[in-house]
């Protein structure tokens, strides 16, 4: 009877659903954070694979985030470009100075002007003297020929075409104004290539969007495919199909992340390469707009779009192949 006493007891295994909830969280993201791991140490395993694929991802992944840098700064030249667009208006001739003086002093409490410059009509025939070398045969007229002008800039929220067209219409109602004139034209055409480039740039983001998800699955499924016997033994042993899934979908958001690391890079390059020339194109033209490159906001969205997408693309390719997988 002593020696049964002392026969030691068996351990019982232990029950995880008698584990408080507390445990149960705390298991799961830990068993998250083993599996995480170990998905990078197959990347490191395979090195060579692992490189051109990150690479292709991130060439994919940096063509569309170039065009929306683009964009950004197409539109950033046109906002500014936007301020420069001025109205001119012709006085009727035989007006007196009285006349176009009450006519600036009703322009200027307009809301949609920012600005009113008068050239009279002395102003405008000495400055076209200078200009156009005409200056001594200009001296034998009797008269000067040219009308008064009186220039008018636009607040920033009329300067845009559709705006200034409606001040123009809403100053040649004035009874001293002959017509107006508006050269605006050249920036409604800059505006319909900033539309199309946006245009553009999401047909070209929605075609390699399908790209770095099929890249990614058919990355997914070689991998899949390597470890065929592996996948088959955890099913004989009673493994569930999320446990076996999960590191492959951790190695498509490893694929993802990495590869949006490398846009961006691409992308900072891209922007320091091309920075010095478009400052002195820009310069020609009496702008003074630094490239700008993708903000960290930006940034984070790139990186959670590339995540994403490594995940699809590895989601649709376990479900796929791992339930194909059964034990013989």
């Amino acid at each position: 009877m002593a020696q049964a006493s002392r026969q030691p007891t068996k351990a019982k295994p232990l029950n995880r659903s008698k584990l408080p909830l507390s445990g149960r969280i705390v298991m799961f993201f830990v068993r998250h954070v083993q599996q995480a791991m170990a998905s990078m140490g197959e990347l490191w395993r395979n090195p060579l694979s692992s490189i051109m694929t990150m690479a292709v991802l991130g060439v994919s992944l940096s063509l569309p985030a170039a065009l929306q840098v683009l964009v950004k700064n197409a539109e950033s030249i046109t906002q500014s470009w936007n301020s420069a667009a001025e109205i001119s208006l012709f006085v009727d001739e035989g007006r007196s100075e009285q006349s176009i003086q009450s006519l600036i002093a009703r322009i200027r409490v307009y809301p949609e002007i920012a600005e009113v410059q008068y050239i009279s009509r002395e102003q405008a025939l000495a400055e076209f003297q200078r200009l156009s070398g005409f200056g001594e045969a200009l001296s034998y007229l009797d008269t000067n020929p040219l009308p008064a002008v009186v220039m008018v800039t636009p607040t920033v929220k009329h300067s845009n075409p559709k705006g200034a067209r409606l001040l123009l219409s809403k100053l040649e109602r004035e009874s001293e104004v002959s017509f107006g004139r508006l050269d605006i034209e050249w920036l409604e055409r800059l505006q319909a290539v900033v539309r199309l480039l946006e245009r553009s740039v999401l047909a070209v983001a929605l075609l390699l969007v399908l790209a770095v998800v099929l890249v990614i699955g058919n990355t997914i499924r070689l991998a899949i495919m390597n470890r065929r016997t592996e996948i088959e033994v955890m099913k004989l042993v009673g493994a569930t199909e999320s446990f076996i899934q999960r590191p492959f979908l951790y190695t498509g958001i490893w694929f993802g992340v990495i590869g949006g690391m490398l846009a961006w890079l691409i992308i900072n390059v891209l922007v320091w390469y091309l920075e010095g020339a478009l400052v002195e194109l820009l310069g020609l033209y009496g702008s003074s707009l630094q490239m700008q490159s993708l903000t960290f906001v930006e940034l984070l969205e790139l990186m959670l779009l590339a995540s994403f997408l490594g995940w699809l693309g590895s989601f649709l390719s376990v479900r796929q192949h791992i339930r194909a997988i059964e034990p013989s």
